[in-house]
């Protein structure tokens, strides 16, 4: 009976001591984010104004401007490789739920595996051989297609989970009526899984909006609005930060500071609706 006791005493403070640890490292953690959150909410909320959001960079060391240019260019990339990379990760993901089986359906995975922890700056410079060097120009597409390919590999993996999670007893009954298997994917399936489907779209999206590296040999940065056509260098939030933060004058270091703030809370915004998402989906 004692001995039933002690270990049941021993049992109870090893919970308590785990609990207390995982506690502990959710504190850690939560207060690394806060403490970056509002420092960039402190340094970046001083020099946001509604010239940050209607005009274009000033000369050097001509105070004002902002980053029109930069947010019009960020939202442009971003259609672009959503464009590219929407289209090829869910059609991936649903061939290897639906249809994947043997060696190609693993080696699809394996190699959406490896890109996903591909380092971003490959990536640029693999566009930029590829799209930069034969039109001899940096430009959109290029900087677009960067970005899709980071975001293919998430967009395959997240679809394929969620295509797998719909009850086989909807695909069988669509098959028993008679119902062929690629219709039954189109208007059965994909209906089903489309809230965790959209979820991983957005988590891509978010990732794709905050690299830089890919852009330094892609995009490459404009100081003026986009007007030209897609094969034209474009500005972009994360490279007119980069561009600010390295540079010796104090305004352009503020406004870094702004253009953060805004791309944080861009990131943030689709990260919560992700979240929104999956719990509807729940």
């Amino acid at each position: 009976m004692n001995q039933r006791m002690t270990i049941s005493w021993q049992r109870k403070v090893t919970n308590v001591l785990m609990l207390g640890l995982c506690v502990l490292a959710l504190a850690a953690a939560l207060t690394i984010l806060v403490a970056i959150l509002g420092y960039i909410v402190a340094q970046g909320g001083q020099a946001l104004n509604l010239d940050f959001f209607t005009q274009t960079p000033r000369p050097v060391g001509e105070p004002g401007g902002g980053m029109a240019n930069a947010i019009v260019g960020s939202l442009i990339l971003i259609i672009i490789a959503s464009l590219i990379g929407l289209p090829i990760g869910i059609g991936a993901g649903v061939y290897l739920a639906e249809y994947g089986r043997g060696r190609l359906a693993n080696l699809i995975r394996f190699l959406a595996d490896v890109l996903t922890g591909v380092p971003s700056i490959a990536i640029g410079i693999f566009a930029y051989a590829l799209l930069v060097v034969p039109l001899k120009s940096f430009n959109a597409i290029a900087g677009g297609f960067a970005l899709a390919i980071i975001m293919i590999p998430v967009v395959t993996r997240t679809t394929e989970e969620m295509v797998r999670l719909v009850p086989s007893a909807l695909r069988e009954g669509a098959l028993a009526l008679g119902i062929p298997r690629w219709k039954m994917v189109l208007r059965i399936v994909l209906p089903t899984a489309l809230g965790g489907i959209v979820t991983g779209a957005l988590l891509a999206v978010a990732r794709a909006a905050g690299e830089t590296a890919p852009l330094l040999f892609t995009a490459f940065g404009n100081q003026f609005f986009w007007k030209g056509g897609l094969r034209e260098p474009i500005a972009a939030l994360p490279l007119q930060i980069f561009t600010y933060a390295i540079s010796p004058y104090d305004d352009w270091h503020r406004q870094a500071w702004a253009g953060s703030l805004v791309l944080v809370t861009m990131v943030l915004l689709l990260s919560m609706s992700a979240r929104i998402l999956v719990r509807r989906r729940s």
